[in-house]
């Protein structure tokens, strides 16, 4: 007898519909083919233990599973439900006329139970792609699966439930959300908030800056001025996300196995901050089984690394590629995969080892030479690729007991959303161009056009701080940034001259 069931493999942040044939006939042996790992090859452990828990026996007799398409390697225990079904309906334990209509994915325990797997959205995406009726896996994983509407999510705690299901024995509502309601309810709910910073105003323009174009940002200051706290509040103050936004974002942490129980989709941007010691792998993406890095995790939102000089300078130059082309291609001798990457740098890093070189009150320590040693940690083609260096300084003591109440996030991010929807109107006809930081070279010159004064302004400077021709369009494409904020049409000289001075690391003073 040969029985079908339909199970799902992810490559990517997309999903392939896998296809388990189980032939039963007379003799005694159990192959299992189709490329499996050896996670799949010991499920048959896992089955035996799990269908024993509530009395189901494997006949002993061939049982050959084939698992198509063959010649592409199947990977994880997530394949143990759909060829447990397969088995029992082979062996006429069970109805076998539903199973054509049902995608069946999970990873059993030896007591029946089942284990919440990763990458269920794309899988969930794929199986109503394909016309199947619904999809039934862990009910951990169900609310993730319930994005997708018209797809009936049968979410079950254990085998038995799953196998009552398919007899009809059963009867267990399909898990739905309203994903609407969802994004409404949770969109723009950060717990941190621009209203908690006192002073720093400067700072706060440069940010705001950076979020309306998109631009990625350095901040060069001492310890304590208060970097990683303007960091983090970043994210709030970004447009919210589109519903297309939301789903490829979800996708992918759903492909890292970084959503919880109870998350189903994720409505505000991502904020990855990775620790310095960070592995290349870990931070662009790959390993055995290819994953989505921190860069890819931050897609959408903002990735900020934290005393940027300490990453490894292997694992920065890495970064060059995906900063422009906003997605990082992982390539493998039979397949190559690109995981989208569009995320906003933001950087820090203290401006010598001791950290208080060009300290307004307090007296650097470090040798001769020694600052510009630690600044050359910072290869030059990756701070080109960052549109504002920042010098943050020490709040003063005034700043940070005033009774002022600082601005909040929300009106921030409402001059925000404006500016970049007359981006969006100027790039309504380019798919892959959202905001002025996404301009290519050819681009700059037909959109950037500057007056005379200006020419002449931006000349001087880039003679004077000797600025390479990335650094020039990245002076014009901020300076786009500030004008829209100004929701003027043309760029004006204060536009310009505003743009020109965050290129702070490009002036001779930094070099010592």
């Amino acid at each position: 007898m040969l029985i079908k069931t339909f199970g799902s493999a992810v490559q990517g942040v997309n999903a392939y519909t896998v296809t388990v044939e189980v032939s039963v006939s007379a003799g005694a042996k159990y192959f299992l083919v189709g490329l499996p790992d050896n996670a799949i090859k010991e499920g048959e452990q896992r089955i035996e233990s799990a269908l024993a828990q509530y009395g189901y026996k494997l006949k002993r007799q061939k049982t050959i599973i084939n698992m198509a398409p063959a010649d592409i390697r199947k990977e994880g225990a997530a394949y143990d439900l759909t060829i447990a079904m397969g088995m029992l309906a082979a062996g006429g334990q069970m109805d076998a006329g539903k199973l054509p209509q049902y995608m069946i994915m999970g990873e059993l325990s030896l007591d029946g139970s089942l284990r919440p797997i990763k990458g269920v959205l794309p899988i969930a995406i794929q199986a109503r792609k394909e016309g199947f009726k619904g999809i039934i896996l862990p009910a951990s994983n169900a609310r993730e699966a319930a994005i997708v509407n018209n797809l009936d999510v049968i979410g079950v705690e254990n085998i038995k439930e799953a196998i009552d299901f398919l007899n009809d024995e059963l009867a267990i509502q399909p898990v739905k959300i309203d994903t609407r309601d969802v994004f409404q309810n949770t969109a723009n709910q950060y717990a941190a908030d621009f209203s908690d910073v006192q002073g720093q105003e400067n700072i706060k323009r440069a940010l705001e800056i950076a979020a309306a174009g998109g631009h990625n940002v350095i901040m060069i200051g001492p310890p304590g001025a208060g970097k990683t706290m303007l960091a983090k509040r970043l994210p709030s103050i970004l447009p919210p996300l589109s519903m297309h936004e939301a789903l490829e974002t979800t996708k992918i942490h759903s492909v890292a196995g970084k959503l919880g129980e109870i998350s189903s989709l994720l409505a505000t941007r991502p904020y990855r901050s990775p620790h310095h010691t960070i592995s290349d792998v870990a931070l662009v993406g790959g390993g055995g089984i290819p994953q989505p890095g921190e860069i890819s995790l931050a897609h959408n939102g903002v990735l900020f690394l934290d005393e940027l000089p300490e990453f490894k300078r292997t694992a920065l130059e890495v970064m060059r590629q995906p900063l422009e082309e906003r997605r990082v291609t992982i390539s493998r001798a039979k397949t190559t995969l690109d995981f989208p990457a569009n995320f906003m740098l933001i950087a820090s890093m203290n401006p010598c080892p001791c950290g208080f070189y060009n300290h307004p009150e307090k007296e650097c320590v470090c040798a001769p030479g020694l600052v510009q040693r630690y600044l050359n940690k910072v290869s030059g083609p990756l701070l080109d690729r960052i549109d504002l260096h920042v010098e943050v300084t020490p709040v003063t003591f005034d700043e940070m007991t005033a009774t002022r109440k600082a601005e909040n996030s929300e009106t921030i991010r409402e001059r925000v959303v404006r500016a970049r929807e007359l981006q969006r109107e100027r790039f309504k006809e380019f798919d892959d161009i959202h905001s002025n930081a996404m301009m290519p070279s050819q681009m700059v010159k037909e959109i950037c056009q500057i007056s005379d004064a200006g020419r002449t302004l931006l000349k001087t400077a880039m003679e004077r701080l000797g600025l390479s021709a990335r650094a020039y369009d990245r002076i014009l494409k901020v300076s786009r940034t500030i004008a829209d904020l100004a929701d003027s049409e043309e760029i004006k000289i204060e536009h310009l001259a505003e743009a020109i001075q965050y290129r702070s690391l490009d002036r001779d003073g930094w070099a010592g």
